[in-house]
């Protein structure tokens, strides 16, 4: 897959692509986790890996980069918690804007310190708007960020929350339910915030079935972000994918 990750988004999404990313915390991380996922015969259907996490506790995120550039060519997205987890070797980062909430800080203050080196390295930067919706339970993130998800039960909210975000010039949506979700993001919801806006969405969190992906899907996702349920039990891979395929059929 070329390495031009934003037109490659948006050329799938014109097109009616869908795509799965494998989301990998670098604290769960190891070569022989790393040694698993590549041996599964369905890894070649991963189009994207995204690394990082809302909180992370050990010093193996550049370990974990490093390693997935080395023994795989699928895109590294950095997925980061905050302006500390940049690796310059990557392919890409997300730029993360939290327009769901009214924390400065992960709104801009955070981006402000990260952009002169951004702006040095080789990285493609992906503005996207990154929404929070609430799942059932307090997730870290919104721990972390000290943040409101956005209720579950208000799809309109969702949608003008996305549609401002695209007006204020970002390239993708992400609406998230968090790691760990007890409840992923409602078809509902996907479907009005597909209606708001033209830019490619990606949503995660609590999508730990191939029912729940082909649901997320289904409503207007063009990315599915899975992780936490893999790290549990990396045997919903295939059928996940399988998921995935048949859309794209």
């Amino acid at each position: 897959m070329p390495k031009n990750v934003l037109q490659t988004l948006i050329k799938r999404k014109q097109e009616g692509i869908k795509s799965f990313a494998l989301l990998i915390d670098p604290d769960k991380f190891d070569d022989e986790i790393g040694k698993r996922f590549l041996e599964m015969p369905n890894f070649a259907q991963v189009d994207f890996i995204f690394v990082g996490g809302s909180l992370i506790t050990g010093s193996t995120f550049n370990q974990t980069v490093q390693w997935l550039k080395t023994n795989t060519d699928k895109p590294i997205i950095i997925f980061p918690g905050s302006n500390m987890h940049i690796d310059t070797s990557a392919d890409a980062i997300l730029f993360l804007s939290l327009i769901s909430g009214r924390n400065p800080d992960f709104l801009i203050g955070q981006q402000i310190v990260a952009a002169p080196i951004l702006k040095r390295s080789n990285l493609e930067i992906l503005p996207t708007g990154y929404m929070l919706v609430e799942s059932g339970r307090q997730t870290t993130v919104s721990y972390i960020s000290n943040t409101t998800p956005i209720p579950a039960d208000k799809p309109e909210v969702a949608a003008c929350t996305a549609m401002a975000g695209e007006m204020l010039g970002l390239k993708l949506i992400y609406a998230d339910a968090g790691s760990g979700a007890e409840n992923p993001i409602s078809s509902k919801m996907i479907s009005m915030i597909r209606k708001s806006v033209d830019a490619p969405i990606i949503i995660g969190g609590g999508i730990n079935t191939p029912k729940k992906a082909s649901q997320a899907l289904k409503a207007g996702a063009d990315v599915i972000v899975v992780g936490n349920a893999l790290e549990k039990d990396a045997s919903l891979l295939p059928g996940i994918l399988q998921k995935v395929e048949e859309m794209n059929r």
